[in-house]
């Protein structure tokens, strides 16, 4: 019995979230647990402006732990959803930390003084440094693209800067001495400054390393449909990466895995070949488009697989419905192509949107996988040539209503697209009754 439990995807999730609230309440913990002596009690204000800070401080260090694309954390929630929790927790720990010396100059004016760098003690000091390093990353993070920040350089500051942050603020708590003075509790925090520090190093060194261990090379980079790539590895020198259909994975291509350079993509391949693996790759950006100029042999390495979207963690339901746009097909595409292989006889709809019959990725490999599957496939089309008979302009609840089944709750659905046409088949399927637990999404852009 407690087996299955701790197979439970969603009793695993729920102990993730308690273990993070147990974390970041930890201040607060400890202050009930070992309450401060009367000598040392201030004002309300300043107590909570304390708390605020060891709050946000904690949340500081758990965002080592969110971004270093922890397998067991990963499998409970997904990428999108754990980056997105990331970006959203940094925000509000940020406000948290900002508040915290806000409220101190408020009820303690003379404080103010401690802003002088130069006169400042150097707790005071360490303060203000992880400060302007915490308004840098949150800057640099929101922003990034409107200050032409390129992702690598970006990548590297953005660990160097929360280091910076956590340090020092650990640095100016136990400078401040009003809550760590005693050995247990400095030792505490040290332990968590210390775990944040090791799963940087974790991720920015440890697993590179052992990517490198396990080296692809290029077999071929095969045009498709809407300037759309596909490119094929092979292990060298090991089995291959096993993975569920619908993953996707970091690529790092051509160049040392320690450099950080590194770019996710779903799988298109199907999960029952871990010899031969095949990415989807639109000519988008700047590295995208250079995906067509990759010479075979080239050597690469993967981090991975990643990923909830995927048709195996439902083996129980009844069939599938897969709604896509553009590129958004790669993860569907290794999902039906594994379904194919598997003989699996359950009921599949596709709706697939594009801006024109030539621009549909994978199109005559969709349509021959009608013969292996009991596959239904929709083609949208926003601009459709003269003789078009199917559907045309956008997938909205009209569309979906024609053709879901009548019994929508018995079927589980795959949405990737641009996140505008997401947002609106999200809202069109809940209209039609489609329980929220049964519709699934993947988003492009993880970056």
């Amino acid at each position: 019995m407690r087996s299955l439990l701790m197979k439970n995807p969603v009793v695993i999730g729920a102990s993730w979230i308690g273990a993070y609230l147990v974390i970041i309440l930890l201040p607060l913990l400890i202050l009930l647990l070992y309450p401060p002596t009367p000598s040392d009690i201030r004002s309300f204000w300043l107590e909570f402006s304390a708390a605020l800070g060891f709050i946000g401080l904690a949340m500081m260090a758990m965002q080592f732990a969110l971004t270093a694309r922890i397998n067991r954390i990963e499998a409970s929630y997904g990428v999108d959803l754990i980056l997105q929790f990331h970006r959203y927790t940094s925000i509000v720990a940020f406000f948290f930390i900002l508040t915290h010396p806000i409220i101190v100059f408020i009820d303690n004016p003379e404080t103010l003084q401690l802003l002088n760098f130069i006169q400042a003690p150097w707790r005071a000091r360490a303060a203000v440094i992880a400060t302007l390093a915490l308004i840098a990353i949150i800057v640099t993070s929101i922003w990034r693209k409107q200050l032409n920040i390129p992702y690598e350089p970006w990548r590297i500051a953005h660990g160097i800067l929360a280091v910076i942050i956590v340090g020092f603020s650990l640095g100016h708590a136990l400078g401040v001495g009003n809550y760590l003075g005693l050995f247990w509790k400095a030792v505490i925090w040290t332990g968590i400054a210390v775990a944040a520090l090791w799963l940087l190093i974790y991720v920015r060194l440890v697993k590179p390393y052992f990517m490198q261990k396990k080296p692809y090379l290029v077999e071929a980079a095969i045009p498709q449909r809407g300037n759309v790539w596909n490119l094929v590895l092979r292990p060298r020198g090991h089995e291959g990466i096993r993975f569920q259909p619908g993953q996707f994975a970091w690529l790092t291509l051509e160049i040392s895995p320690f450099r950080m350079r590194e770019h996710p993509f779903s799988f298109a391949s199907s999960a029952e070949h871990c010899d031969r693996i095949e990415f989807g790759i639109k000519a988008l950006g700047d590295f995208t488009k250079t995906i067509k100029d990759v010479k075979p042999g080239t050597k690469a390495f993967l981090d991975g697989p990643y990923g909830v979207f995927t048709t195996d963690r439902y083996e129980n339901t009844a069939g599938f419905v897969f709604i896509a746009g553009g590129i958004g097909i790669t993860p569907m595409m290794s999902m039906l192509l594994t379904l194919a292989e598997r003989q699996d006889e359950r009921p599949l709809l596709l709706i697939y949107a594009n801006k024109t019959w030539e621009d549909i990725t994978y199109r005559e490999e969709i349509e021959a996988l009608k013969d292996k599957l009991d596959l239904t496939v929709i083609h949208v089309l926003r601009e459709p040539p003269e003789d078009w008979s199917g559907e045309s302009g956008y997938v909205d609840q009209g569309l979906l209503k024609r053709y879901i089944p009548k019994r929508p709750a018995t079927r589980n659905y795959f949405i990737c697209a641009v996140p505008k046409m997401m947002d609106q088949v999200e809202k069109a399927l809940h209209e039609l009754e489609v329980p929220v637990t049964n519709i699934h999404m993947e988003h492009y852009n993880l970056v």
